[in-house]
């Protein structure tokens, strides 16, 4: 087998070291001649080109997209990078980091080799071309695939070679943005063995795109369960928010010594973030919020931000990026009024739908009916459908695919009542009901609950609501001027139930701005 420059090294010095002892010489002697024997051994390992964790064997290359390659090496070496038949050339700057870009591939089934070289030379099997997405969030999509709903089954059948799985260990935070993982990870094709630790919203959510799509599938989870967004925001993306200046300004004042923890913003995506990029990816799906969910606008705000600044940094300005809208909690709200708990914070996440090639999967009715206080839904199969289902209608172009539930677009008052019109109404509306895993089912001559109607004394009654073609009257005998309307506007909407026939819930809402 052909040594490397680095095991040639290793044995010129493990052999000068032996002479070394031979030599009747002064101590000093002996030290000065075996340390710049190490200091010299030192230099030329460090020479030698490395990569970063999230470039290795088993992994999926994104399609149709430039694909940025990098390390470092010794400042000024020239390091190629082959693949697919492709040889890119860069030198190393005087930090020592290089980098090239690959031109557009197209997605494969058929294992490659990417080779770089160097004063070494890496060879990484095993590469497969086609979608690449990012998970991230808090524990709700750090769930494991183990923990969720029938996890033994899952992971039984979850024997997928063409999807990799790729995981950022631990929870590590830095002041500013780290170049490597504090734990070193690598690549994993999916399997029995290796996908029950993995992001269950994620697994599903790629499983579903394996299966639509029919090309291999790469995925990578950063997580940590009971954070906030600001921690996982770049500085880049603060700046770019004019609401969010006082943060930009406590994060640009950092410095190497600064001490952070898990709250502090910037500071998770600096060292579980920041490492990842530019891996060249499609998009990314997004589950958080709790952390943050007494906020109303702010969070909005914040929203802005986190898509800004990793569109930046993974230098993709198309980044998709869909989350998921909180799901129910606690016990059902019984005040027509609502706006308690959640409510305002899941306003805020719709709002932030104004962002381009951005979605929102609605949770609202996946919480278990018989323990409503869990925040963590086992049911993470609807989930990651859900959010599969934006990427297949915006990203992937399936327009005979509806993206999600009903949503309010606009109202007439008519006598005394109200007409609701809404987007995303697919093959129509309905009374639906959700059980588990089931598909949701119509309830033939049901009635629509959760709505509640106001005047113009803002006083809140429950309402009566029917469907009208594409079309939501709502109406009250205790409101003879209606102003005003609002569904599923609290904690825990358990009882709203208006879906389209494609089987997703409506988006919770409300026509005032009280």
């Amino acid at each position: 087998m052909k040594a490397t420059v680095c095991d040639l090294y290793i044995r010129l010095f493990k052999s000068f070291h032996i002479h070394l002892m031979k030599i009747h010489t002064s101590h000093r002697f002996h030290t000065l001649l075996l340390l710049g024997a190490v200091s010299l051994f030192t230099a030329i390992v460090s020479a030698e080109v490395k990569l970063p964790n999230v470039i290795g064997k088993d992994m999926v290359l994104q399609r149709d997209l430039p694909v940025p390659i990098w390390g470092w090496a010794e400042a000024g070496e020239e390091v190629s990078v082959s693949f697919a038949g492709q040889i890119k050339t860069a030198k190393a700057g005087d930090d020592g980091k290089w980098m090239v870009k690959l031109s557009a591939l197209k997605a494969t089934a058929k294992p490659a080799t990417l080779t770089v070289k160097g004063s070494n030379e890496i060879k990484l099997e095993n590469i497969l071309v086609g979608e690449v997405w990012i998970c991230s969030g808090q524990s709700n999509m750090e769930w494991r695939l183990s923990g969720s709903t029938n996890g033994k089954e899952e992971i039984a059948a979850a024997d997928h070679p063409l999807i990799r799985l790729f995981d950022v260990p631990g929870h590590k935070v830095s002041p500013q943005p780290k170049e490597r993982l504090a734990i070193p990870s690598s690549w994993k094709v999916c399997n029995p063995q290796t996908s029950g630790g993995f992001s269950a919203v994620g697994y599903f959510f790629g499983r579903r795109l394996h299966k639509e799509l029919g090309v291999p599938v790469g995925l990578i989870g950063s997580n940590w369960g009971g954070t906030r967004i600001e921690p996982w925001t770049t500085l880049a993306g603060f700046q770019s928010v004019p609401e969010l200046a006082k943060i930009a300004e406590q994060v640009k004042n950092y410095k190497s010594d600064t001490k952070v923890g898990g709250g502090s913003p910037s500071a998770i995506y600096n060292q579980m973030v920041h490492p990842l990029a530019p891996f060249a990816m499609r998009g990314g799906i997004w589950y958080q919020g709790e952390s943050n969910g007494g906020e109303h606008m702010s969070y909005y705000h914040k929203k802005h931000a986190l898509v800004n600044g990793w569109r930046k940094v993974f230098q993709n300005k198309d980044l998709a990026f869909y989350w998921v809208q909180l799901a129910n909690f606690q016990n059902p709200g019984t005040n027509p009024a609502g706006g308690d708990g959640w409510a305002k914070i899941r306003e805020a996440q719709t709002k932030a739908l104004d962002i381009p090639h951005t979605g929102m999967a609605v949770a609202i009715d996946l919480a278990d009916a018989h323990n409503p206080r869990d925040i963590h839904p086992r049911n993470k199969q609807d989930v990651g459908g859900r959010l599969a289902q934006w990427a297949l209608h915006q990203t992937y172009g399936k327009k005979d695919i509806v993206p999600t539930g009903p949503l309010y677009k606009s109202h007439k008052v008519k006598d005394n009542m109200i007409h609701l019109s809404f987007d995303h109404v697919g093959k129509g509306l309905m009374v639906g009901k959700k059980t588990k895993l089931e598909p949701t089912a119509e309830v033939k001559g049901g009635k629509l609950e959760h709505f509640s109607i106001a005047g113009e004394d803002k006083k809140w009654v429950w309402a009566d609501a029917a469907i009208e073609g594409d079309t939501v009257v709502v109406s009250s005998k205790e409101v003879k001027k209606p102003v005003a309307v609002r569904y599923g506007f609290t904690m825990n909407p358990a009882n709203a139930n208006l879906y389209n026939k494609d089987g997703i819930p409506a988006l919770p809402f409300r026509t005032d701005d009280w």
